[in-house]
């Protein structure tokens, strides 16, 4: 499947035309589907922008942006030279790993080292001690560790995304997992990507509202079942797509060829199980406060992406 890379899109103002100004904001992730959009509306919005990203090379041309050289999450001393100057850290979570937690807070302590006053951290809706969703729990942590420091601070909890649906279908039109009949108000990266941009450009603006610590539940308009997902999936693909409910122990047992780590295929796993839990059927409003405009549903995601189920169509 060729999808459009989502991190470059069309952009009429050239670098050289660029006019920025105002404190600068650093964005994680910036070769990412999420902080690649984030970035990119920063810059058309006048905004100075620093860009990390796991591979420099992938970090898209932007008027007014400068990459950082690399500098894993992990590497504190890497971290507080590449955020060197930044007002706001705009910090998309690191790559799930056992590790996870540690790299986020060496994160958030370089950034605090370097004199950066806000962070904008993307969490993940219902983030807990005792979530069901192993990775949320990741979220908890890092979010609790953000708190403890005297920097300003958001949380953007993100909803499954709805991109996810799709290429979680396998080539045989069967979605599976033990997600039961609970439900999900999935969410697409363009929506994360502009409330994100709407918390982040209100500090430039003295008049605009104010979002410290505030903890936004960033979701989609409705919460569906899978199997209502696997309805919107066949229209759009013109065949028949299935959602198949499964036990844990079957959960685990058709994901053990990919030969992942068993706390990977645990997240796998409970992402599921949190939906079953009712963990995911939230409906927030915080999307269209912050854009000014509805948040996506699946059906219009899948008409605006149709690279997203191309391995879902019929031959020929």
């Amino acid at each position: 499947m060729n999808a459009p890379d989502p991190t470059h899109e069309p952009n009429p103002t050239h670098a050289s035309d660029a006019l920025t100004s105002g404190p600068l904001t650093a964005v994680t992730g910036a070769s990412g589907a999420l902080g690649g959009r984030v970035a990119t509306r920063l810059a058309r919005a006048g905004v100075p922008v620093r860009l990390l990203g796991r591979d420099p090379s992938r970090l898209p041309e932007l008027p007014g942006a400068d990459p950082a050289p690399p500098a894993p999450y992990g590497d504190g001393e890497a971290m507080r030279r590449a955020l060197a100057g930044a007002h706001t850290l705009f910090l998309v979570s690191a790559h799930e790993s056992p590790d996870r937690v540690r790299e986020h807070t060496t994160a958030v302590d370089a950034a605090v080292a370097a004199g950066v006053e806000r962070i904008v951290y993307v969490s993940f809706l219902g983030a807990a001690p005792d979530a069901t969703f192993t990775f949320a729990r990741d979220h908890w942590e890092t979010e609790a560790h953000i708190r403890t420091t005297d920097v300003r601070y958001t949380f953007l909890r993100d909803s499954w995304y709805l991109a996810g649906l799709p290429a979680m279908t396998g080539a045989d039109g069967v979605l599976r997992g033990p997600a039961g009949d609970g439900r999900v108000a999935a969410v697409a990266h363009e929506d994360i990507a502009d409330a994100a941009t709407a918390v982040l450009l209100a500090d430039t603006d003295a008049t605009g509202p104010s979002h410290d610590g505030q903890t936004y539940e960033l979701t989609g308009p409705e919460a569906f079942t899978l199997a209502e997902a696997a309805e919107e999936l066949s229209r759009a693909a013109g065949r028949t797509i299935t959602y198949e409910p499964q036990t844990r122990e079957e959960a685990y047992a058709s994901r053990a060829h990919y030969g992942a780590p068993d706390w990977e295929v645990a997240g796998w796993v409970t992402s599921y199980e949190a939906i079953a839990a009712g963990e995911m059927a939230t409906v927030s409003a915080a999307v269209p406060r912050l854009t000014g405009r509805p948040a996506k549903n699946l059906a219009t995601y899948l008409r605006e992406h149709p690279d997203s189920y191309r391995h879902l169509l019929t031959p020929g």
